[in-house]
């Protein structure tokens, strides 16, 4: 059985998700959970620590759930598996998306420091495929948090033009025009 804790925030992580974190306000999360407005505030002091609590749940489940598509293949096959992924995610459940990967907030991880030693679960398992592709010979040797980055930037542009309706394709083009974006910087693009 759940904790009053626990309800509360998984009614707040579904009100993020289907209506964007604007819409998850204490009142609205009470009701949802079957609290008064006012016991909301024995579990969390505020909307801020609420929300804190919805992004690590967010950011936990993003590192078990990743990463498992391709297991056991060659790394680039793990690195398309971890695309998708990464897809699913930001086109399934783009407030979610939004909240976690773009929007200012408070406690929001940064890059560089934030992302060193695995405190990024989600760019964690990429950077793992960077280094061991490197080990192998496959990508030059170079700074693997920054290959990393250059391997995602291009897909958050892409996922953001098309979250703001920028980009006319239907989902599965979409997702073929990132393949073809990540293997653009993977194969480079000089003559």
């Amino acid at each position: 059985m759940k904790t009053t804790s626990e309800r509360l925030a998984e009614m707040a992580h579904d009100i993020l998700v289907r209506e964007g974190p604007e819409a998850v306000t204490m009142r609205r999360v009470a009701d949802a959970a079957g609290v008064t407005a006012m016991a909301i505030y024995k579990h969390y002091p505020n909307r801020q620590a609420l929300l804190g609590v919805v992004v690590d749940r967010a950011f936990r489940s993003l590192e078990t759930g990743w990463g498992l598509r391709g297991a056991g293949g060659d790394w680039e096959s793990r690195l398309f598996g971890l695309l998708e992924d990464f897809l699913d995610f930001a086109l399934g459940t783009p407030h979610l998306y939004t909240y976690l990967m773009t929007e200012r907030r408070e406690h929001a991880r940064r890059f560089p420091d934030d992302f060193t030693g695995g405190r990024s679960p989600a760019f964690t398992h990429l950077v793992a495929l960077v280094e061991e592709a490197m080990r192998a010979g496959r990508l030059r040797d170079d700074d693997p948090l920054e290959v990393t980055l250059a391997l995602t930037s291009g897909v958050h542009g892409l996922v953001q033009l098309h979250l703001g309706g920028r980009v006319g394709l239907p989902e599965e083009e979409f997702r073929a025009l990132c393949r073809r974006t990540v293997r653009r910087v993977l194969d480079g693009v000089k003559a």
